[in-house]
């Protein structure tokens, strides 16, 4: 019998507020399709806790404490520097956190002081090591010391962040400039097209490692410069791609009954053929990302990249190259760089399984 208020027996079930797939969003159907793949999925939830945990590299590794009680005053040596004097030593000059003396004077008469886990700097030489540098992994510096007597561990964490902030940056620049050369390419079409491509077959021709070997004579090596350098050619690829997609939808109806109401030229650029657009450029994303870390490794690597003395994984490659028996600076980075371009490449393929339109959502 039917219930006595009249409802089906169907309806009510645990089921009946759970929205279908036919009525989710596009947006919301791509993450469903995303999630489904475990490999993809994952390797976006550990990069971004890796980005996250670098992002806060100065309290993770450290040759400052955190926090400092001496002599019942606090003192916080990571956000101001305090001289010798302060804890009764002989200088003026900033403290010197690893000096056993004044890691004694921390450590007496009730004082006390917090270190990161990692207690070294990304410029941290240390003065007391035990072996000569390089020194292999021991209980002072987990994953041994460079040729200068760096902590490893510390290269690596900073070295890793530089690397993924300038792909980030580099890919943004990228992203931007690329759909804005594409969309007026797509949309205009005819001369414009046609110039458009003709002077980026001329700039793309030009030799780039040679341009960034004659800055890097004529101007001071910094990471402002390369990043103008390679932003300059970094965004032709993803450009082609916007273009064919706006050449295939400025054809559509919408776009036509968009025309035909009076909708201008700009604004049917970006609110009608833009989000339709996105696919090439989302999945493009992580492996633009791969390529700015890779173009990045590889100039610090032939020394045209960075300045001297800035942590990065293409400097610790040449250190390993020059110290062939130091194993533990070649393998510590290329783990570093192996799993940073996995992890990209698993979410690239992630991503573009997801916006395949020909993917369809399971029941």
């Amino acid at each position: 019998m039917p219930p006595a208020d009249g409802r089906s027996p169907i309806r009510g079930g645990p089921g009946e507020n759970a929205p279908s797939v036919a009525s989710l969003s596009p947006g919301r159907r791509a993450w469903r399709r995303f999630r489904r793949n475990r490999l993809g999925y994952w390797s976006l939830v550990i990069f971004s806790l890796l980005v996250v945990f670098s992002l806060f590299a100065e309290v993770l590794s450290n040759d400052r404490p955190l926090i400092v009680n001496y002599k019942g005053e606090f003192y916080f040596p990571l956000l101001k520097d305090y001289s010798e004097k302060t804890f009764d030593g002989d200088f003026e000059t900033p403290t010197d956190y690893l000096d056993p003396f004044i890691k004694g004077k921390l450590s007496q008469d009730g004082n006390w002081a917090v270190y990161p886990p990692n207690p070294y700097g990304a410029r941290t030489i240390n003065y007391f090591a035990r072996e000569p540098n390089p020194s292999a992994p021991s209980r002072d510096n987990l994953f041994g010391t460079d040729d200068r007597g760096r902590d490893l561990l510390a290269q690596l964490i900073y070295g890793f962040r530089l690397s993924v902030l300038f792909g980030l940056a580099l890919t943004v620049i990228g992203v931007v400039i690329g759909v804005i050369t594409g969309a007026i390419q797509g949309y205009a079409g005819g001369k414009t097209d046609l110039i458009f491509q003709r002077l980026m077959e001329i700039w793309g021709s030009m030799p780039e490692l040679y341009l960034l070997i004659i800055f890097s004579a004529v101007f001071a090596p910094s990471v402002a410069l390369l990043l103008f350098l390679l932003s300059l050619f970094g965004w032709m690829g993803l450009s082609d791609y916007v273009r064919a997609e706006f050449l295939r939808n400025r054809q559509m109806d919408y776009v036509r009954a968009a025309r035909a109401l009076g909708v201008s030229n700009l604004q049917i650029m970006w609110r009608h053929i833009l989000p339709n657009s996105l696919t090439p450029v989302v999945t493009f994303l992580p492996f633009r990302m791969s390529a700015a870390i890779l173009a990045l490794t590889s100039l610090d690597f032939l020394g045209l990249g960075v300045p001297p003395g800035t942590p990065s994984l293409g400097e610790l490659l040449n250190q390993g190259k020059a110290n062939i028996d130091a194993w533990w600076i070649s393998i510590s980075t290329f783990a570093v760089l192996v799993v940073t371009l996995l992890l990209l490449t698993f979410m690239g393929d992630a991503l573009r399984d997801a916006l395949d339109p020909r993917k369809a959502d399971a029941s």
